[in-house]
């Protein structure tokens, strides 16, 4: 469904965020007609692949207006000024509808934007409107009954993943230039590696919650979408409100190995994409060695993240909504009364659980400077296919630990491609950043 072979000089949409800046910079291009550009090709394309649930057409010109101005003055506001992005719809906008993927929520407009919009929209970004999502962001293929299966633009039929799938598919498409998601055990990241983009997620409460419809506040992260690793640690640098750093070399960076991770069952052309990512790494002065956190297992560890999920869930939208839960579909209802009706015992040591990983992990990044793991144990599959029971044994890790990552593309010769992602410790999001750019090089 991609196009193939584009050229950035003539298709506005095919451009990176720095080539799109310096065409502003230059008098070659300006916002309004980038913008233009894609929100055409969102008319041509997004009746197949439903990325979007609601595209803000004019306010989105009417900001490019403001951005080319701002250029033409020579007062423009910094790199993302006149950059064309989208929201998951679960990040309020003042005006815009924000249904967090559900008909109970489809007539919801907040009257306020939350602070990580706000963030962008003052450095000049026009937002090209809100994408599609999982149903209330617990889940991980963006199958929604509400507002269409959204689709991968990398092959007819298949999942971009989720919960922020609407996210990863309109920046995989071109439909966006950069877009923000929200994170929970792997709701970036996942899109991310199923999209062929890279994915970042900040480390918890390193950016507001304010103004998103929350899924688990002990696990809930956000963060961006992008096709370049520049891309998106220009997004982040600026939610972060911190310059952005620059870009770090992978020469003696020290690399942290889990041996759990070949305990996972992996698909084939994953465990080749991780094998040639070490080897990569290694060739470009990365120094590897095996770390030891024994109170990992990954299986059994995503489950308690689960659990503290749907316990989580269960407390707002029952909150919301009163015990009926209405407008929310079956699956959903039910996920939320098995939250809700967990016995205490097991609620107590789920989130024992996840505290404990969290407190026995903190010693871990002291002779490292990142982890690095597969992002997903398999690639992305055909909707309606049984969603691997493994898909966030590798993503929940992070969240857990409260510690940023950063997935980022596997090649995979002739096929759909595969992920790996760095970790690092809470707090140290920049070093992400820095090595976000240097990974655009990366030859796996």
């Amino acid at each position: 469904m991609a196009d193939t072979a584009p050229n950035p000089l003539t298709d506005l949409t095919h451009g990176t965020m720095h080539a799109l800046h310096q065409a502003f910079a230059q008098g070659r291009s300006n916002p309004v007609e980038v913008t233009q550009a894609y929100l055409q090709r969102i008319a041509e394309l997004d009746p197949v692949l439903r990325a979007f649930i609601t595209v803000a057409a004019e306010p989105a010109l009417a900001q490019a207006q403001a951005s080319a101005e701002r250029w033409a003055r020579g007062q423009a506001l910094g790199p993302l000024d006149g950059i064309p992005l989208a929201l998951k719809d679960n990040i309020d906008v003042a005006g815009l509808p924000c249904t967090a993927g559900t008909a109970a929520l489809a007539q919801r407009v907040p009257h306020q934007d939350a602070p990580v919009w706000q963030r962008l929209a003052q450095a000049g970004a026009v937002l090209l409107g809100k994408l599609n999502m999982h149903e209330a962001a617990l889940g991980a293929t963006t199958d929604n009954a509400v507002f269409g299966r959204c689709m991968n633009p990398l092959r007819e039929g298949h999942t971009p993943g989720g919960s922020s799938g609407g996210s990863a598919a309109a920046v995989a498409a071109h439909l966006c230039a950069g877009a923000l998601g929200t994170d929970t055990m792997g709701s970036v990241r996942i899109p991310a590696a199923y999209c062929e983009l890279f994915g970042f997620m900040a480390s918890h409460s390193a950016l507001s919650l304010e103004g998103i419809v929350p899924l688990a506040p002990t696990l809930d992260a956000v963060g961006p979408l992008a096709r370049t690793g520049a891309d998106v640690a220009t997004l982040a640098a600026c939610l972060l409100g911190q310059a952005l750093p620059p870009a770090r070399s992978l020469k003696g960076l020290r690399v942290g190995l889990l041996p759990q991770v070949d305990a996972v069952q992996m698909e084939p052309e994953v465990a080749q994409a991780w094998q040639r990512t070490r080897q990569a790494l290694q060739a470009a002065g990365a120094q590897l060695h095996t770390v030891a956190l024994p109170a990992w297992e990954p299986a059994r560890s995503r489950l308690q993240a689960l659990l503290v999920t749907e316990v989580e869930a269960a407390a707002y939208w029952y909150g919301e909504l009163g015990p009926e839960l209405a407008g929310l579909s079956a699956e959903l209802v039910a996920m939320l009364r098995f939250g809700h009706g967990l016995d205490p015992a097991k609620r107590s040591r789920a989130f024992e659980a996840v505290a404990a990983l969290r407190a026995a992990a903190q010693p871990l990044f002291e002779g490292m400077d990142v982890l690095l793991l597969p992002t997903t144990p398999e690639r992305s599959f055909a909707h309606g296919q049984a969603v691997p029971a493994n898909q966030a044994d590798f993503t929940a890790l992070a969240n857990i630990l409260g510690a940023p990552a950063l997935a980022f593309p596997c090649a995979v010769p002739g096929g759909l491609p595969a992920s790996c992602q760095l970790l690092a410790a809470p707090g140290h999001d920049a070093l992400l950043l820095g090595l976000a750019q240097s990974l655009d090089t990366l030859q796996a």
